[in-house]
């Protein structure tokens, strides 16, 4: 965006001073000022978002030009999608919205810049998940792409990733969340404990996970230590010979018929646990919720050997300057400043500000989603439907239990390449 064009994508500085408002966006952007919505509704800026479908959701686009006067125009995608558009059209969005894995594969590109913390209102509500990879000072820190580890880089225009945090943030955490394996306990027929269950022969035909090569290859490798097949050193960063040997085990059980299919959106496999095609299977647990909702018994079961789990984030495209980098921070500012966090908590999703997103919850939703207590009254999903009645427990508990068994994170391996290679021939197999 050059300085004298106002572009679809947002507005000039020059364009700002045409309004009269250019004092206005410059006191905006250091924080000295409020009443932003008024702000940003004179200059008619406009944010272009893309990324997963799972945070790109139009209540929050609706709520943000509410309360900014942003205009939000969101595409949503698959992951592998997102990570392309990332790298190979940088100047068709401002706000990439997009998981710590795909950020492992976009920032060293060089397609978004460094948020400045001093600049980031609720840096210190951050969950410190996200800022030293603990969730207790005494955690063990889980195998993978822990967003942390790419969470920080030492200075703007900088390529690798920092060791520790510094104060130039690669994204700003955003969504996340603990995975496990859905299960119709109406029609699995016995208790399911294990990531080793989903390939039991009473299952055969009836299961399925996720193909998304970075994702699936992790449910595969929780799959294959919890049946004894192999003890990788890092699951987030197998050798040639693990992934093969992986790989090899996945093709035999699809070819034995164990796989009903392989999906790659919320809704395929939302149908597929609904319609009965499938007992048990690589699962979301707002997919799971949104079966419940349907009437149909399902649940997001946990497993002995912990979950895998995923972050999301908003980054900032490096071509973003002035006025509109400005209105991206205020934005984002927004974003974690609680409407938004209590929106995704009610998802069964979690917020990386959890004290911000508890403002904007009953103490009886944070009990349930949360603290993991029965409810009290009917769980309401954020579109007002019930989601789930009085005396419901979470799947899984607190959001320290869940979020503290956590075994691997989504990850980019050093033979990331090779890994998809090996997942495509699985995939044709």
């Amino acid at each position: 965006m050059t300085d004298t064009k106002n572009t679809k994508s947002g507005v000039s500085r020059r364009a700002l001073l045409k309004t009269g408002a250019a004092a206005a966006g410059l006191a905006a952007g250091s924080g000295i000022i409020t009443g932003f919505p008024t702000i940003w509704a004179q200059t008619k800026v406009t944010l272009r978002q893309f990324g997963t479908g799972v945070s790109n959701i139009n209540a929050i686009a609706e709520k943000c030009k509410a309360d900014l006067g942003i205009t939000l125009e969101m595409t949503a995608t698959d992951s592998d999608a997102a990570a392309q558009r990332a790298v190979t059209q940088p100047n068709s969005y401002d706000i990439a919205d997009i998981e710590y894995w795909i950020a492992k594969k976009v920032f060293p590109a060089g397609v978004l810049q460094p948020m400045d913390v001093k600049k980031l209102k609720y840096y210190d509500k951050i969950v410190p998940l996200f800022i030293d990879g603990k969730l207790k000072p005494d955690s063990v820190i889980a195998q993978g792409t822990a967003p942390h580890t790419v969470g920080f880089v030492e200075k703007p225009g900088a390529k690798t990733f920092a060791k520790a945090p510094t104060q130039w943030m690669t994204m700003v955490p955003t969504i996340y969340n603990a995975d496990t394996l859905g299960i119709r306990p109406d029609l699995v027929g016995r208790e399911i404990t294990s990531w080793a269950d989903i390939m039991d022969p009473a299952f055969k035909g009836k299961a399925a996970i996720l193909n998304i090569p970075s994702i699936g290859i992790m449910d595969a490798a929780m799959i294959m230590e919890a049946m004894g097949k192999i003890k990788y050193a890092d699951k987030g960063n197998m050798t040639k010979a693990e992934i093969d040997k992986t790989i090899d085990f996945m093709i035999k059980a699809k070819s034995d018929g164990q796989f009903r299919a392989f999906w790659k959106s919320f809704d395929e496999s939302v149908n597929l646990m609904a319609s009965g095609e499938v007992v048990i299977q690589s699962m979301w647990s707002p997919a799971v919720a949104a079966v419940r909702g349907k009437g149909i018994a399902c649940k997001y079961q946990p497993l002995k050997e912990g979950y895998r789990a995923w972050g999301g984030g908003l980054g900032l495209a490096s071509h973003l300057k002035g006025a509109q980098l400005d209105a991206a921070y205020e934005y984002i500012n927004w974003y974690t400043s609680g409407w938004v966090g209590g929106y995704l908590n009610r998802q069964g999703y979690y917020s990386a500000c959890m004290d911000t997103a508890k403002n904007f919850m009953t103490a009886d939703e944070w009990g349930y989603w949360i603290e993991g207590k029965p409810a009290q009254g009917d769980i309401l999903s954020p579109e007002g439907k019930v989601m789930e009645k009085a005396g419901a427990v979470r799947d899984g508990g607190s959001f320290e239990d869940r979020m503290g068994k956590v075994a691997c994170w989504n990850s980019v391996m050093d033979e990331d390449r090779y890994m998809v290679r090996r997942w495509n021939e699985f995939m044709a197999a």
